[in-house]
């Protein structure tokens, strides 16, 4: 019988789907395959097929028949404008975003925190005709890998940040050396001195990041605005400005939120 560590009976079976479901909407609309999920899961074939199976015959996620990849389904979209109603920004968020586009001409994206993971949900493109696409809609990182991220993680609590790394002793490793705890850990440091994040290109070489954190009404960062493009466009100069720019929207954002909860 499934069970998790405290005992209760079946837990470990839903948190297994919802890793599942998780890594399903991380893929888009382009899906991922059964080999894919099993692997990044940790789950044997027959348990991924299972749980697959399960989740399909809720609604919650589809098969391609074409590919024969596995999507998001219907119900998700169903409970995701429920839960929008109260978990959402975008609707006010969206002309900041676009705002920053234009100000700045690179790609501007809005990010929201879940759990240990940012989930990007905006992106304006910005009219410089060469871009990077390492963002998109739907896109998740482990926080202090993105520039979204980075932002967030500098701003959450000693303890908050103290108890992320002993959860994940695993982003060197999946992440490359510079996501090291010593060398992720002295970035939050500079983070947090210039308000804003900078990612030299350490997911994607030759693409930048900048990224600033956006505030719930009691001071949590719980989204963060953020800036990509390429390397030659973020000398140290232009990276100044584009921070300035970051922040001034970011904290357009944050005033707007906590007059939104306010009411």
């Amino acid at each position: 019988m499934d069970g998790s560590r405290d005992g209760i009976p079946g837990t470990q079976s839903v948190a297994r789907a919802a890793h599942l479901l998780r890594l399903v909407t991380s893929a888009g609309t382009d899906g991922m395959p059964v080999a894919d999920l099993a692997r990044r899961a940790e789950l044997t074939r027959p348990t991924t097929h299972r749980l697959l199976a399960a989740l399909r015959h809720e609604g919650l996620i589809d098969q391609d028949d074409r590919t024969g990849r596995w999507v998001p389904g219907p119900e998700l979209y169903l409970m995701g404008t429920v839960a929008a109603s109260r978990y959402d920004i975008t609707a006010i968020a969206r002309d900041i975003v676009r705002s920053l586009a234009v100000r700045t001409e690179e790609s501007a994206f809005l990010s929201v925190r879940r759990g240990d993971e940012t989930v990007c949900l905006l992106r304006e493109e910005g009219s410089f005709p060469i871009r990077s696409f390492v963002l998109s809609e739907g896109v998740r990182f482990p926080l202090g890998v993105a520039s979204a991220g980075l932002a967030i993680l500098a701003f959450l609590p000693p303890h908050d940040v103290d108890a992320y790394f002993e959860r994940h002793p695993e982003l060197s490793t999946a992440w490359g050396a510079p996501h090291g705890e010593a060398r992720l850990r002295a970035r939050l440091r500079d983070t947090h001195e210039r308000g804003y994040a900078v990612n030299p290109g350490l997911i994607v070489e030759g693409s930048f990041g900048l990224g600033a954190a956006v505030f719930t009404r009691e001071g949590h960062p719980q989204w963060a605005l953020s800036l990509t493009g390429v390397e030659f466009r973020f000398g140290p100069d232009r990276i100044a400005e584009l921070g300035r720019t970051l922040l001034a929207h970011a904290h357009q954002l944050t005033t707007r939120i906590g007059q939104a909860s306010g009411r």
